[in-house]
């Protein structure tokens, strides 16, 4: 199996060929923020997070790092000025929506970040789809999924769907970041609560 060499922060890194950035950094002992990141499951770049600024040639650009693959001669710098402010924005937007989470308080105490400019009623998910990626991929279930679009996207069970049997695993309470799901899974128990015929 093929190997590429890169920079990560100046440190040259030896990866292979099919190793995302996120993946590269990590086994160099770098560290580089996510929320979203599973090593079971295809990456999504749904938090953003793990954004970075690459250059490769004359052209400098923002990737996330977990859905980019490394190249050879590939530069990565993981804290420039604008890395560090999308990711700031971003724990911002996150703590609006869940402020009690510890690995956001974590994130955002790195980043300086004392409280949320974005007064946003919280919900204390932040959809960052392991749970539900975990039961379709790994699981091969659609248990639990998206409904809605935009501002009223929302994770669910479906538990009255005759073909959707959740294999009462315990892996998308133990996956979510937020620690919402065990609540949100005693409520999709209850009798009244269905959603018909929805599929993911």
């Amino acid at each position: 199996m093929s190997e590429v060499s890169l920079t990560i922060n100046g440190k040259e890194v030896r990866a292979k060929t099919e190793a995302t950035i996120l993946e590269a950094a990590r086994s160099a002992g770098i560290d580089i923020p996510t929320l979203c990141y599973h090593e079971q499951l295809r990456p999504r770049g749904a938090c953003r997070l793990c954004l970075v600024e690459i250059t490769q040639g004359k052209r400098t650009r923002l990737v996330t790092s977990c859905v980019y693959n490394v190249a050879e001669g590939l530069k990565v710098e993981t804290e420039t000025d604008e890395v560090i402010k999308i990711r700031r924005m971003l724990l911002e937007l996150m703590l609006a929506t869940a402020p009690g989470v510890k690995k956001l308080q974590d994130y955002a105490t790195r980043y300086g970040i004392t409280r949320s400019r974005f007064a946003v009623e919280p919900d204390f998910c932040i959809l960052c789809g392991l749970c539900v990626r975990y039961c379709t991929e790994v699981k091969g279930k659609n248990a639990i999924g998206f409904i809605g679009r935009g501002t009223r996207r929302q994770i669910t069970f479906f538990p009255d769907i005759a073909t959707v049997e959740c294999p009462q695993c315990g892996e998308c309470f133990s996956l979510c970041p937020t620690g919402v799901l065990p609540s949100n899974y005693a409520l999709a128990k209850l009798p009244h609560f269905s959603y018909g015929a929805i599929r993911l």
